[in-house]
């Protein structure tokens, strides 16, 4: 059996699921998806944060421009908002001040960060042991985001807009003929002019199978637990508190506190599971730095986090394989970007212009091209 679309997006987390709901008012679309349900790995596995500091520079500029979405999705997003405020602290013990003070300069366009001293720490991130953190940059704006609601909204949408989802679909193979890509799957043959790679983890691995160089892809496992909250305490209010050097994060969840060492353990493509090593590091970390016990974990996951060499995503024609679009690499910032990349993606896809406002927010298509990926290459092999 075969089927024939226009576009065929391989992967149903958030980044196939996004920019499939932005082309599908306009094209025939299929997600492919290997899993048996989308967003298994690291969609379905994240504690994201909306924060427009957090990231390199591309990746900022993506996520506030994907603010405006989520302050005003559309209808089919549900009726529950997607931004909770939060507010995240970046919190710096003395011998830190330097890390404090690179990254307020790196942000220094960003005015809603400011600095904080000892007594605000206190107020905003009450657990935090006295005298540990003796200043740190706070983001009043930060949020949490409904992971949840995003994915299933994007790929309730797509199906409204006529696209379709196809689980448990593994490509196995790919050959291009007369303009048309024939994938030939576990679910049957699937023939498109145009196939957006949003396979994650396994981003480079697809492209290998469609003939094109690997970007260099390196998926990075992290760790995340969750722990009672001290008996007494409401943490609903809590900023989210964020090592300076990124050592470790502390997040308030639902009553409870998720926590994490910020691991980023490379690895091979897979179903990634916490390592005792990694526990043990978190409650460590987290004990020296906060009042509290961890007597039991609740629960505790791995999820994987794409990066390219600059950990600015990968987003563009192939500038050797015709029809072959990238669309990975977000790393830790595939979430709170989603919006903003997922517009940016279905109009390259489509050859149309940039959206609104993103070259004013000094965004430049260049830093997220492929091509970076290989001048780069041909640069360190000459």
């Amino acid at each position: 059996m075969t089927a024939n679309f226009d576009i065929v997006v391989i992967g149903a987390g958030i980044a196939g699921a996004s920019v499939a709901y932005e082309l599908a008012g306009d094209a025939r679309v299929v997600v492919i998806e290997m899993e048996s349900h989308p967003g298994y790995h690291t969609t379905g596995r994240s504690a994201a944060i909306f924060s427009e500091a957090y990231g390199p520079a591309p990746i900022r500029c993506l996520t506030s421009q994907s603010r405006a979405f989520y302050e005003n999705p559309p209808d089919v997003f549900g009726q529950h908002p997607l931004l909770t405020s939060r507010g995240v602290l970046y919190a710096a013990r003395d011998d830190q001040l330097e890390s404090l003070e690179a990254l307020r300069c790196n942000l220094s366009g960003n005015a809603d960060m400011r600095m904080v001293d000892a007594g605000d720490i206190g107020r905003l991130s009450p657990l935090l042991r006295p005298g540990y953190a003796v200043a740190g940059l706070y983001e009043e704006q930060a949020s949490d985001i409904d992971v949840n609601a995003l994915h299933h909204g994007y790929l309730r949408g797509l199906r409204r807009r006529g696209g379709e989802v196809i689980v448990d679909s593994q490509v196995y193979s790919a050959e291009r003929r007369n303009g048309v890509w024939i994938l030939s799957t576990r679910r049957g043959t699937v023939e498109a002019p145009v196939v957006v790679n949003a396979a994650g983890a396994w981003a480079d691995e697809l492209a290998a199978k469609l003939g094109a160089n690997p970007a260099g892809l390196v998926p990075k496992r992290r760790t995340a637990l969750v722990i009672a909250a001290p008996e007494g305490a409401n943490p609903d209010r809590w900023a989210a508190t964020v090592d300076v050097d990124e050592q470790f994060y502390l997040k308030p969840d639902a009553g409870r506190l998720l926590i994490s060492p910020a691991d980023e353990t490379p690895s091979a493509p897979c179903d990634a599971q916490p390592e005792e090593m990694d526990i043990a590091i978190c409650i460590d970390r987290i004990q020296r730095a906060f009042s509290v016990d961890v007597k039991r974990v609740e629960n505790c996951w791995a999820g994987l986090r794409t990066f390219a060499e600059d950990h600015a995503p990968v987003c563009g024609y192939d500038p050797a394989v015709e029809g072959f679009f990238w669309l990975a690499g977000q790393g830790g910032y595939g979430i709170q970007s989603a919006p903003g990349l997922s517009q940016l993606a279905a109009c390259l896809v489509s050859g149309k212009s940039l959206p609104d406002g993103l070259e004013q927010r000094g965004f430049r298509v260049a830093d997220v091209s492929p091509l970076r990926l290989r001048r780069r290459t041909e640069v360190v092999e000459s």
